[in-house]
């Protein structure tokens, strides 16, 4: 199941009323909806110059990760992670969205207007980044930082 279809519909089975969500953000000139949080998957906010070269870490060791947004001016990576993963995450300089938050989220397959786009988009299917490997390539990725920063 790989497409813009699978992944709108994977999306929006969150919205409170999927049907007004798909409707809505296939016209918001934006191509954006905001959706909640903590129901099919969480998001781990990275700062962007972790966030990248985490990406390529996790990209060598997966092929493909789960979802990856990203903001305007690529300042903030989100990792679309399991439910439940922000509430349990202690590291630090890492936001989390979980349950009881909303994220602005682009239509999957088009450019988006607003700030926000798709790094690695959904393929509908639900595959999300484990976060175990994640915070793996984190710390890979922050090493990796710390080692150019001493030449």
């Amino acid at each position: 199941m790989t497409g813009t279809k699978p992944a709108v519909e994977w999306l929006s089975s969150v919205a409170p009323d999927p049907e007004a969500c798909r409707w809505e953000w296939e016209r918001n000139p934006h191509g954006v909806a905001l959706l909640p949080a903590g129901k099919a998957w969480d998001v781990l906010i990275l700062p962007g110059e972790l966030g990248y070269p985490t990406l390529d870490v996790l990209t060598r060791v997966l092929g493909r990760p789960g979802p990856v947004l990203v903001d305007f001016g690529d300042a903030r990576m989100g990792f679309l992670v399991p439910p439940g993963t922000a509430a349990r995450w202690v590291g630090t300089g890492i936001r989390t969205a979980g349950d009881g938050t909303w994220i602005v989220v682009p239509y999957p397959g088009r450019a988006s207007a607003g700030g926000t786009r798709w790094l690695v988009p959904p393929d509908g299917s639900g595959t999300l980044t484990d976060p175990v490997l994640l915070e793996l390539a984190m710390h890979e990725a922050a090493a990796g930082l710390a080692g150019r920063e001493e030449a």
